[in-house]
């Protein structure tokens, strides 16, 4: 297809009639007018209709109706109908900095293996009132980890490489970005601008609300992706376990529905196809004894009777490692990563087990760790006042500066970087976002009445 114009840019819209007369006239009004755009309305209900037709005989401006086709199917209708060397996706409810198209399509035109370019962006409320500001890392100077994705809208991308890349894959519902990065990052060069050329806004119609799905679909294309172009490390988990007594409750002894909290963990481990074989290590009597009699001739599991020193609650989980993939690897059996799991996170699921496995294959990492965002405010006392780690509340939020915690109970890392740091959390260290129900353990006795709340 002949190149008729330097961008494409496409405003897709759901019932956003407040908001999409400020998208479309922030494109009208770019510095760079080599463009064409494209309204796309999937179905609205609202009175958006009567907006777009306003831009009807616009030069610039084509218009498609359509219903309900969802985002992806969307993006690759744009693909399809795009006749710029480059293309980007606008969100209705958001809106560009007058420079945007410019910046963005110079960094492309200066490097012909720069397949995509993305920007920092502010936050806005409903009202458009700023925020907010979100700084990313300067990728041309601070980054060689790719697993942060860029914004999936206002991210400018080379149109040649996308259709080489078979565009948007559309039995995904939501994600897009995520979809494109993995896709991206895996074939061709990509960097970013740091300053903000869009807004972003917040509100509760935001598809960046539901959590839920979001991670569920990043698992998805983390699964599709792996298993169609990538190598993935065979895997052995280890679950160490011991006696870990809440008033008169053992945890990993704690049954649900006929069921105790290891043997659930047990078997959401045997339920994943990545994981090669399961180790239970244990010095504790009660625990070896209920496991060996549901899981003595089990094909997929072993159990493991360490020295009871190994459960002391100051001894290096490295030691009960080490002996573990000893006794496997005596067996002749050859395994590339080793994943340990802890019994007292009750939520952990075999999905997010396999994704852990997907990111370090995806990513090359040398280990990976469930972790959860946290956005709360730390202090240290300084021997005079409590000082906050984190200015976290001014205006602009740095990437650098973002918090996670270790949660979930996962713990990835490949056996070369095991032998050569003795440690399980070392290297290169990639992550897997969990949810918060993932992220629940029980630490103490107000956990314990919690998680059986959560579970009656």
């Amino acid at each position: 297809m002949k190149q008729k114009y330097l961008v494409t840019i496409y405003i897709t819209n759901y019932n956003y009639a407040q908001f999409i007369e400020k998208a479309i006239e922030s494109v009208l009004n770019q510095t760079l007018q080599d463009y064409e755009l494209f309204i796309i309305d999937d179905g609205s209900t609202d009175n958006s209709k009567d907006i777009i037709e306003r831009y009807r005989n616009h030069e610039k401006v084509s218009i498609i109706y359509q219903q309900n086709k969802g985002l992806n199917i969307t993006n690759n209708v744009a693909m399809r109908a795009a006749n710029g060397k480059y293309i980007m996706r606008l969100d209705a409810d958001d809106f560009l900095e007058l420079n945007a198209i410019e910046l963005m399509s110079q960094a492309l035109e200066r490097d012909d293996e720069l397949g995509l370019v993305f920007p920092d962006y502010y936050y806005i409320d409903i009202n458009g009132n700023r925020t907010g500001e979100e700084k990313r890392h300067n990728f041309e100077k601070d980054v060689s980890l790719y697993d942060q994705p860029a914004h999936g809208a206002c991210t400018m991308v080379r149109l040649s490489y996308l259709r080489n890349l078979g565009g948007y894959n559309e039995s995904f519902t939501c994600q897009d970005g995520y979809d494109l990065w993995i896709k991206f990052i895996t074939h061709y060069k990509v960097t970013n601008i740091t300053q903000p050329l869009f807004s972003y806004r917040r509100h509760g119609s935001n598809l960046t609300t539901n959590e839920e799905k979001i991670l569920r679909t990043r698992k998805q294309i983390k699964s599709v992706f792996v298993k169609d172009h990538l190598r993935i490390p065979k895997t052995v988990a280890i679950i160490p376990v011991r006696d870990s007594f809440l008033k008169d409750v053992n945890i990993p002894l704690i049954k649900i529905n006929g069921e105790t909290l290891l043997e659930n963990k047990i078997k959401e481990a045997i339920e994943s196809k990545l994981i090669e074989h399961v180790i239970v290590s244990s010095s504790s009597k009660p625990i070896i004894d209920s496991i060996n009699a549901k899981y003595l001739n089990h094909h997929k599991v072993s159990i493991q009777e360490r020295p009871q020193s190994y459960s002391d609650i100051n001894q290096s989980l490295y030691d009960t490692i080490k002996l573990s993939l000893e006794k496997f690897e005596a067996q002749k059996n050859e395994i590339e990563a080793v994943m340990t799991l802890a019994v007292e996170y009750p939520f952990t699921q075999a999905d997010t087990i396999e994704e852990a496995i997907n990111t370090m294959a995806l990513f090359k990492s040398d280990s990976v760790m469930s972790v959860r965002p946290d956005n709360k405010m730390y202090f240290q006392h300084n021997g005079h006042t409590l000082k906050p780690i984190l200015d976290q509340e001014k205006f602009t939020k740095y990437e650098r500066e973002a918090l996670y915690k270790g949660a979930g109970g996962i713990v990835l890392s490949s056996i070369e970087n095991l032998k050569d740091n003795k440690s399980m959390v070392s290297g290169t260290i990639s992550h897997v976002v969990i949810d918060q129900k993932t992220a629940f353990g029980i630490f103490s006795l107000f956990d314990y009445e919690v998680f059986k709340k959560l579970i009656s």
